[in-house]
């Protein structure tokens, strides 16, 4: 699913080059501010195992983009499971996103560790985070992401994507499906879950492109 319209026009001038290879990271001269870029989201997007927050897809998406990457969340966590720290995507939000002064584009990421839930649930959650982002920032842009998977989802995993797909229509924001991708064997390590290094490289082109 492609969305021209999702980032301002400036984004366009940037000039990512298609195809199945990475874009080309763009240079940021000292005379010209970059848009900033703010993700929220679990351990796909804050980084686990060998792959630090540095080098996760966010942090490589706001490079190929020459974004400045603002990014927050925890492993374990989701719209509606609080993994080990204790809170949802909407109390990381609060904590660490809603605060600072409005983005350019704001990615709410995850879904991954919801699958155990009441898809319903987690809609409405999704749906609760997005108006409370809005709020916050009437001009920011928001851009939805479904559950990453790189090896086969489970049957739960789509409807965790689906309810999360209705929610982003129903308050009119775009929704970007990982699940539509089929990712080779060395973009996952050998827990079964995460991305490798090379993993995050090709969800990064991945998503740049389909923010272009």
């Amino acid at each position: 699913m492609r969305h021209r319209s999702l980032i301002a026009p400036a984004i366009a001038m940037m000039g990512l080059v298609s195809g199945c290879g990475p874009p080309a990271p763009r240079n940021v001269t000292a005379s010209h501010k970059a848009p900033v870029i703010m993700f929220v989201g679990d351990s796909f997007t804050v980084g686990s195992g060998p792959v630090p927050r540095w080098r996760t897809y966010a942090s490589l998406t706001a490079r190929l983009l020459g974004w400045q990457p603002v990014i927050a969340g925890a492993s374990g966590t989701g719209f509606v499971n609080r993994g080990r720290v204790g809170r949802t995507f909407q109390q990381s939000f609060e904590e660490e996103l809603a605060w600072r002064p409005a983005p350019d584009l704001l990615v709410i990421s995850g879904g991954h560790n919801d699958r155990s839930g009441s898809a319903e649930h987690v809609g409405q959650a999704a749906a609760n985070l997005v108006r409370q982002a809005r709020e916050r920032w009437p001009g920011a842009r928001i851009v939805l992401v479904g559950p990453i998977w790189l090896d086969e989802p489970p049957r739960r995993a789509y409807g965790v994507r689906d309810a999360l797909a209705e929610a982003a229509s129903r308050e009119g924001v775009p929704f970007l499906d990982p699940l539509r991708r089929r990712w080779p064997p060395d973009a996952l390590l050998p827990d079964g879950v995460h991305p490798t290094a090379a993993g995050h490289e090709r969800l990064a082109a991945w998503l740049a492109r389909e923010l272009d």
